[in-house]
């Protein structure tokens, strides 16, 4: 737990370069985009609309600096980890890793966007 916590110390720290104060609020209001993407995409139940969401809430979240970034990551990265162990393929994990970098890396998530969707996404 300690080895853990020293792990997270220090990923704060260097994340964050000497803004360390930011990271906590961007890491809560990243994961918050990230949460509303998914939310959204539940809502829309929108054939191949997965990649545009993964997209679209990476790319709000590494908006809001390092923190956002690195909640989006993590976030991705936990999920995508969770569906390869449940045996939801990984040509598909791996697809929607692209797209997550995609929106992280300051890609427009409109790549992703299955025609016809509403506009409110």
């Amino acid at each position: 737990m300690k080895l853990l916590l020293a792990g997270i110390v220090v990923i704060l720290i260097v994340e964050t370069n000497a803004q360390w104060y930011n990271f906590p609020g961007e890491a809560f209001n990243g994961a918050r985009d990230m949460w509303r993407a998914y939310g959204d995409m539940r809502d829309a139940n929108w054939k191949d609309s997965d990649k545009y969401f993964h997209a679209r809430g990476n790319a709000d979240a590494a908006q809001r600096g390092a923190g956002g970034r690195w909640a989006a990551e993590v976030i991705s990265n936990g999920r995508e980890w969770i569906q390869e162990r449940t045996g939801h393929g990984a040509e598909d994990s791996a697809a929607d890793q692209r797209a997550n970098e995609h929106g992280r890396n300051g890609g427009d998530p409109n790549v992703y966007r299955p025609a016809g969707l509403p506009s409110r996404y």
